[in-house]
């Protein structure tokens, strides 16, 4: 019996039916992280104003160390699911475990370089006298966790690379879990105070780890890949990440200079900023999503050697993107009357909030296309055109974000300025998308 033909309708089934399975649980695991520290504030903020204030400090410096770490997710996604494309499934378990021993390597300096300079650390953040020796202790203790954080985030992508997102989901949902008992038991029943809950989130992040790699090593195991470590895949994996580092640091600036930026307007704006900037990397989780799905069904396709198959991914993700944009913009402005009361009562908070607010809808629809162009981008391994892409957006916003204050533009002038980054980043990435430059076909790029 002769099989019925591809059309694009059923194309677009096929894809949409990857992207679901993809994006939904990645989803779920991208929210569950920050449920971490949420669950550390909620039990630390029984203790008192000073312990809380110090474990904002520390979370602060513990997620900008990991996220500038994020690469290790990144690239081992693009790489394993280019040799799961080639069909190498040993190879692709092979590259992912390079991924893995440099996240041990690299969590190991950190771990060095964070313990000693902690109260160095801390002191540059403007802890005051009360909350600094809490920062500390938590920095110091919860900087043991950084190596089993880094390995998630590395054996993340080996899963996401071999298509499954499922896994990191039940993995998040139980390191949240035991997070919580382990908290409330270490801070409360043992009376370990701020470092229980530091403790707690250590020996938590250390069971992921210990989860990830039980899945990683079953499968090395069931298809014959060494789990020694390598030395030139591992300098592979770093080459791979450098550019991507480069990216997410840019990124951070860009998210630094607005923050600081902000400050200069008004403790009023700093206030309506801040809850901005809450609710935007809360719709960015749900865009990050697809963008995962992206990264892993491109990297797919092009291991493959199916230009087309890659071709029309990218369409169809790309329209995905669109149409979230805008059920997330038009979500932002219908439900404003029902999360701005959750998160001030200052009437000057909500004017200045809520023009600001309508500019980050509007911004949407393209926040959903970059998204997806990125995710794209990074699944095709082409990490040397997003970091110099991300610079150039860079030099644009810098510029134009520090000229607010004396323009007066107030909030919504700076949030202006951040649908103009957004807009860099649309052109810059849409560009090399119709280029095809972007599209390298085989097991490796």
């Amino acid at each position: 019996m002769t099989p019925a033909p591809t059309t694009p309708r059923t194309g677009r089934r096929r894809h949409d039916r990857e992207i679901i399975a993809l994006a939904v649980p990645a989803f779920g695991a991208l929210v569950a992280e920050p449920l971490f520290v949420m669950v550390d504030s909620a039990v630390v903020g029984h203790l008192g104003t000073p312990q809380l204030a110090g474990l904002g400090i520390a979370a602060a410096l513990l997620m900008t160390a990991v996220s500038i770490f994020v690469f290790l997710a990144y690239a081992t996604t693009a790489a394993v699911a280019r040799r799961v494309g080639a069909g190498d499934l040993p190879a692709a378990i092979r590259q992912g475990m390079d991924g893995i021993w440099l996240a041990l390597l690299l969590g190991a300096v950190v771990v060095v370089l964070a313990i000693p300079s902690a109260p160095w650390l801390v002191d540059v953040f403007g802890a005051s006298d009360t909350a600094a020796p809490y920062a500390i202790t938590y920095l110091r203790i919860s900087s043991l966790g950084i190596p089993a954080m880094l390995v998630v985030l590395a054996a993340t992508g080996v899963l996401r690379g071999l298509q499954d997102t499922r896994t990191p989901l039940y993995v998040a949902i139980g390191g949240f879990t035991a997070n919580g008992i382990l908290n409330v038991s270490l801070v409360y029943g043992a009376g370990l105070g701020i470092a229980g809950s530091a403790w707690g989130t250590v020996i938590a992040q250390m069971g992921m780890a210990v989860a990830y790699l039980i899945v990683v090593v079953r499968g090395a195991r069931r298809h014959g890949a060494s789990l020694r470590p390598d030395a030139a895949g591992i300098r592979a994996s770093a080459r791979a990440g450098v550019p991507l580092l480069v990216r997410t640091l840019s990124l951070r600036a860009v998210l630094m200079i607005a923050t600081a930026v902000a400050a200069r307007l008004g403790d009023t704006d700093i206030a309506a900023h801040q809850i901005i900037l809450s609710l935007w990397s809360l719709t960015a989780f749900a865009l990050d999503a697809i963008a995962i799905a992206g990264q892993a069904i491109i990297g797919r396709y092009l291991g493959a050697n199916d230009e087309k198959g890659a071709r029309d991914a990218c369409r169809r993700m790309v329209e995905w993107g669109i149409g979230c944009g805008i059920a997330l913009g038009v979500l932002i402005v219908l439900a404003r009357p029902l999360f701005i009361p959750l998160f001030t009562s200052d009437p000057a908070v909500k004017d200045t909030l809520l023009p600001a607010l309508l500019v980050v809808a509007v911004s949407q629809p393209i926040a959903g296309v970059v998204f997806v162009l990125d995710g794209v981008l990074m699944g095709a391994g082409d990490g040397r055109y997003l970091a110099w892409a991300m610079l150039v957006t860079l030099a644009v916003f810098a510029p134009v974000a520090l000229l607010v204050p004396a323009l007066g533009g107030g909030l919504t002038g700076l949030w202006w300025a951040m649908t103009l980054m957004m807009a860099v980043r649309l052109i810059t990435l849409w560009v090399r998308t119709r280029s095809g430059r972007w599209i390298v076909t085989g097991a490796t790029r």
